[in-house]
């Protein structure tokens, strides 16, 4: 299975690095390895998170990492990130 981002997908994950630097650089940075660590391990077993019935005949699915929710699409062999924000932003 091949991994994909989108660039909305990396644009949540460059305003969530830049929120987050000015108060802790170090803290940030290993957000972002942790977030970025997880699409490779859902290679994997893809199916693993939560389906989202709303996006049929998609198959989007979502997965809750500490406070972080990350939402991704199966796509044949493909899997797409597409989000990933923290769960009290106004979703």
């Amino acid at each position: 299975m091949d991994l994909k981002w989108t660039s909305k997908a990396l644009s949540d994950l460059v305003r969530l690095h830049t929120f987050l630097a000015p108060a802790n650089q170090q803290a940030a940075a290993r957000l972002v390895r942790s977030l970025t660590a997880v699409p490779v391990r859902l290679l994997e077993h893809p199916r693993i998170g939560e389906k989202l019935d709303e996006f049929e005949p998609r198959e989007v699915r979502r997965i809750l990492v500490d406070r972080y929710e990350i939402r991704y699409e199966i796509q044949g062999s493909t899997l797409y990130v597409l989000r990933l924000w923290h769960t009290r932003d106004d979703r």
